[in-house]
């Protein structure tokens, strides 16, 4: 039986009327409960939450959001990247339920539970609906990969720079600036 993003929508009223609060997918008409970060995880997310909204902001380019953020996709999915930006062009005005819309950057922050495969379908599936970048974030090798629709996939470690030109002109972020800070 394949569900629908209402039906998972009823499945979360049922489930806040008994207080229990679940991050759910929908992913080829099954729910899926997604699991907890681990805390570097969250930490790196986090940072890139904040350097992005650090330049998005001030000029007015859209909206970064976090994982609890839902995407309706046009294939039935309903999916919540790590990290996403949404131009203000292609979302105007917000919606008070789930974004219908493919956002242009997605990124997935590589869990210690999780492996990379799934996470480089997820990617795919982002770009091939729509998505112009994609980024994977590898915590355990301290890599972090570029995808585009473009072109093949590129490879940053600890002396890169990552720019999005396509979305953020004259943005760079030292890759060694994504990890977290040893105190």
């Amino acid at each position: 039986m394949n569900l629908t993003v209402e039906d998972l929508e009823n499945l979360q009223l049922i489930l806040q009327e008994k207080q229990l609060d679940y991050k759910l997918e929908l992913v080829d008409g099954k729910i899926q409960v997604m699991g907890l970060s681990d805390y570097i995880s969250e930490v790196i997310i986090a940072r890139l939450i904040f350097l992005l909204q650090s330049w998005v902001l001030p000029r007015q380019l859209g909206y970064v959001t976090g994982s609890s953020a839902g995407f309706r996709l046009p294939n039935g999915n309903l999916r919540g990247p790590d990290v996403s930006f949404v131009s203000a062009a292609r979302l105007n005005p917000l919606p008070r339920s789930f974004a219908e819309i493919v956002p242009d950057l997605m990124v997935e922050v590589k869990s210690a539970s999780d492996s990379i495969p799934p996470l480089q379908k997820k990617i795919q599936m982002f770009l091939e609906l729509g998505t112009q970048v994609g980024i994977l974030i590898d915590p355990d090798k301290l890599t972090v990969t570029v995808y585009r629709s473009t072109g093949e996939a590129i490879v940053l470690t600890e002396n890169d720079m990552l720019t999005i030109p396509e979305l953020f002109p004259g943005w760079e972020l030292p890759i060694s600036e994504i990890w977290p800070q040893v105190f």
